[in-house]
């Protein structure tokens, strides 16, 4: 019977504490990311940048809670919300406490999908068959349907009134110590929310810098905000492809990104320009799948200094 059931047995109990090390250890691991980007004119004084994304905050997270109020400590000149906030729709009070000390310094937000809409279960493998197929979000699938909706009109109300930039298929400003900073964003690419159009112009002379921010990093918004111009693009979204293969990296990235740019800081050419892309693995996880892999949450904190030369 050993030698018969052992072998099984084992890779049962491997994978069993395996699960557990995903789900109660590695999901609730937050860790800070640091990187520094040469994008300022030379001889500007360093500008430090706090990017929180892919929360998906679910009712009774405390640590997630604590963790996230924390990073006021940081004091950052400002802060820049990738999206996916929620993964509750009773969520937003949640959310709103975990921000309540970052939204004491200036800021700018985009939605993702889950901001609108409830998540649904479905089997994590769909995520290996729509990348074989080129399918992902809505760019290809069918609408969603019989979906929960988010109320996403409450947090775009509480983040405006904290004076926070609306960038969802937006442009804005913030000044901060005499530099004029100039973004624009899109709404959520991943359902089609985007309209690039309706931002088109490029980067803005006038400013001290031009940012772009979206929350899910397509191709389509990566080639025109590049090509625009715009030196430094910021996203979330892929949640650093949440399930990780050790000494190998991402599966997916949940769009048409490809997987060595699923985090961190990268970049993205587009007709003769060059742009600095960093994506955030985020710091949740869709509520039906709370389990990261070799992929702890995160938020980063990208420190802005001047180009060399």
């Amino acid at each position: 019977m050993r030698a018969r059931y052992g072998i099984p047995l084992g890779i049962t109990a491997v994978g069993a504490a395996g699960l557990a090390y995903a789900a109660g250890f590695e999901a609730r691991s937050f860790r800070l990311r640091r990187v520094t980007v040469p994008v300022l004119a030379p001889g500007a004084r360093p500008l430090r940048v706090l990017q929180v994304s892919d929360i998906h905050m679910v009712s009774g997270q405390r640590k997630k809670r604590a963790w996230l109020q924390s990073l006021a400590g940081l004091r950052p000149d400002f802060v820049v919300n990738t999206g996916d906030n929620l993964s509750d729709r009773e969520g937003v009070p949640e959310v709103l406490d975990a921000l309540g000390p970052l939204m004491e310094f200036p800021g700018v937000y985009v939605f993702g999908s889950n901001d609108y809409y409830g998540p649904k279960l479905r089997n994590p493998a769909r995520y290996l068959f729509e990348k074989a197929q080129g399918r992902h979000g809505l760019n290809g699938n069918a609408p969603a349907v019989g979906v929960v909706h988010n109320p996403w009109e409450e947090l775009r109300d509480a983040f405006d009134m904290a004076g926070w930039v609306n960038l969802n298929n937006a442009r804005g400003r913030l000044k901060l110590d005499g530099m004029e900073l100039a973004f624009t964003g899109l709404d959520d690419p991943h359902i089609k929310r985007d309209r690039y159009d309706s931002v088109a112009g490029g980067a803005e002379a006038d400013a001290d810098l031009s940012i772009a921010v979206v929350h899910a990093p397509y191709l389509r918004s990566l080639e025109s905000f590049t090509a625009d111009g715009y030196p430094l693009i910021l996203a979330g979204h892929t949640h650093g492809g949440q399930l990780c293969v050790p000494f190998y990296g991402a599966l997916v990235t949940n769009c048409d990104l490809d997987t060595d740019r699923v985090k961190g800081l990268s970049t993205h050419s587009a007709e003769g320009n060059r742009a600095y892309l960093h994506v955030s693995a985020g710091c949740g996880t869709n509520r039906y799948t709370p389990i990261r892999f070799a992929c702890p949450p995160e938020a980063t904190l990208l420190t802005l200094v001047g180009r060399r030369g």
